[in-house]
Formats: structure tokens, C-alpha cells, sequence
């Protein structure tokens, strides 16, 4: 059985404060708890998991990304999507299907009534990472 809490040391470039990770977007935490219930499941090793994720910064680095860690969860979310297809547990198709679904439920909460002043970016010009 996989330990349930994987070690925050072993995530190359993650961002911390002390022992905990920093997310700069719900999105962060999100693509963070789905990659941490996966691995609780066993679909994937923790080892595995910071080696495709470091394999998808140097990659990133070596096509001329800099990586001053604000890309970190793009490549974190690229890294899942991999392992997704790999284990079969999700097809890119799929997973752009998905994207889709929430990226248009996003649009029609901004049509609601609810107050966009409360002093935080919603990162609406953010792009779906290729």
C-alpha cells in the first residue's frame, strides 16, 4: 500500500511556507489534491510521480521556459494530465472534454450577481496548459 501522504521534499521547485504548499489559485489546490488522492489510491508511486513532474520542467526549461516557479502548477497540471492518459484512468480527449465543461460553467458564474470586488485576481486570462 502507497503512504497516503506523499513528502512534500520529494516535489522538485515546490512552493512552500515551512512544510506546507502555497497556491497562488484554487485550481493550484485543486490540480494538488486530485495528484495527492491518486497516488493515495495507487495509481502512481510518489517517486514516479516527482519524476514525470521533473521530467515536465526540464522539458518546459529546455524549449526555452525560464520556470521562475509561476509555472509551476501549469507543469504540475501537464504532469497529471500525462499520468492520467498513461494509467488510462483519463484520455485527453476526456480531459478536454472536461476542461471544457468547467471553463463554460466558469462563464455562466460571471453572469451571476455576485460582487467581483473582493480584492483577489480571478486569473481569468489564464490558458488551459498544452
Amino acid at each position: 500500500m502507497t503512504d497516503p501522504h506523499p513528502p512534500v521534499a520529494a516535489l522538485p521547485a515546490l512552493l512552500r511556507h515551512g512544510d506546507q504548499p502555497v497556491f497562488r489559485a484554487p485550481w493550484e489546490a485543486e490540480a494538488f489534491a486530485i495528484a495527492v488522492a491518486l497516488h493515495a489510491r495507487g495509481a502512481f508511486t510518489w517517486p514516479q510521480w516527482a519524476s514525470a513532474l521533473a521530467d515536465t520542467i526540464a522539458a518546459a526549461r529546455a524549449a526555452g521556459n525560464p520556470d521562475q516557479g509561476e509555472d509551476y502548477y501549469r507543469h504540475w497540471l501537464a504532469t497529471l494530465e500525462r499520468l492520467l492518459d498513461r494509467t488510462g484512468l483519463a484520455a485527453p480527449a476526456e480531459l478536454r472534454e472536461r476542461a471544457a465543461l468547467i471553463a463554460a460553467a466558469q462563464a455562466a458564474d460571471h453572469g451571476s450577481d455576485h460582487d467581483h470586488d473582493h480584492d483577489h485576481d480571478h486569473d481569468h486570462d489564464l490558458p488551459h496548459p498544452a
